[in-house]
């Protein structure tokens, strides 16, 4: 079989390519991303170059290499295109035969931003993060107190997150940036956890819990463990969104409860680190999907799991071009 994967630059891309190579189903890889100096592209079989999500290009270029190589599935592995290919899932599996994991536009709609995220919890009664927008700032603070957090409504890791701690730091940062979400400070960084689910028609087949610590907005050591009531939590949460395949749901712990401030429609940049204790969701959703086998849910080791660098090296006239190259013919 083979599998068409985007964004083989980024943090996620690079996730899913990893999982995939430790899974047994011996796929032939398709790395896509628009940097020649992205390191994933050198882990395919076969690596191309595609323009950036917002080019008008996009499409267009993605549906040439679709037309090519014929993969069986498309897994993107950045959130910029997630919008894009959720709007056009049906046209895409219909012209070119190629499954895609992505969830609807409603699901990724909710996911990526965070006010969203709040409401959506907060009316199917789960654990969500009291929110508000500016101008709705007193009415928070009458609630929650200070400290509390300012953060985009749409955005990845750390980037535009600031802790505020009276008015004056509040007002400073409505002012600094358009767009943002305003939010309760719960929890501690000791009780931050990360969790993925896999949904298949309406049902949370399979979840994973893990404490993690965190490091420019990325989980660098990872703790997991069976963690019976989270993983009930999460998978009502995943029940309640409906997602196609895989989410991630990013909470802490509040006076014991689990709330959630962030959710993503796909795969996680934590996805090659669950491998590790017994969850590869990437050969789960492609048997499934592929072949039609129940997700069961595995057995979590209980592991630590330290994340640290790691090197590819690119020998002279060895750079993807925009025909792309095939990695055996380096």
């Amino acid at each position: 079989m083979k599998v068409f994967i985007t964004g083989a630059g980024a943090l996620l891309g690079q996730g899913i390519i990893r999982a995939l190579r430790r899974s047994t189903l011996n796929a032939t890889i398709v790395a896509g991303d628009p940097s020649p100096l992205s390191a994933g592209l050198y882990w395919g079989d076969v690596a191309y170059l595609v323009p950036m999500a917002k080019d008008p290009a996009y499409l267009d270029r993605l549906g040439d290499l679709l037309r090519a190589e014929r993969p069986d599935i498309l897994i993107p592995g950045t959130d910029v295109e997630l919008p894009i290919l959720s709007a056009n899932r049906e046209a895409i599996e219909r012209t070119y035969g190629t499954k895609v994991i992505i969830s609807s536009p409603r699901v990724v709609s909710i996911a990526n931003d965070k006010w969203l995220t709040s409401e959506f919890l907060r009316e199917q009664g789960l654990g969500f993060v009291p929110s508000c927008l500016p101008g709705d700032e007193e009415a928070l603070i009458e609630q929650c107190g200070f400290p509390l957090v300012v953060k985009p409504r749409v955005g990845a890791r750390s980037i535009g997150f600031s802790v505020v701690r009276d008015r004056e730091q509040l007002k400073r940062a409505i002012a600094e940036q358009a767009g943002i979400v305003i939010q309760k400070y719960v929890g501690s960084e000791a009780t931050e956890y990360t969790a993925g689910t896999l949904t298949f028609d309406g049902k949370c087949r399979a979840t994973i819990v893990m404490r993690r610590d965190l490091r420019d907005g990325n989980t660098y050591r990872a703790f997991a463990e069976a963690f019976p009531a989270l993983n009930d939590a999460m998978a009502r949460a995943a029940d309640a969104l409906g997602a196609y395949g895989p989410a991630n749901f990013q909470f802490r712990l509040d006076e014991g409860v689990p709330r959630i401030f962030e959710i993503n429609a796909r795969f996680s940049g934590t996805t090659a680190v669950r491998i590790h204790a017994g969850f590869n969701e990437v050969e789960m959703s492609i048997r499934h999907i592929v072949f039609g086998e129940p997700v069961e849910q595995p057995e979590i080791m209980s592991v630590t799991i330290l994340r640290h660098w790691s090197e590819t090296v690119v020998r002279p006239g060895d750079l993807i071009t925009a025909t792309g190259r095939l990695q055996e013919e380096a």
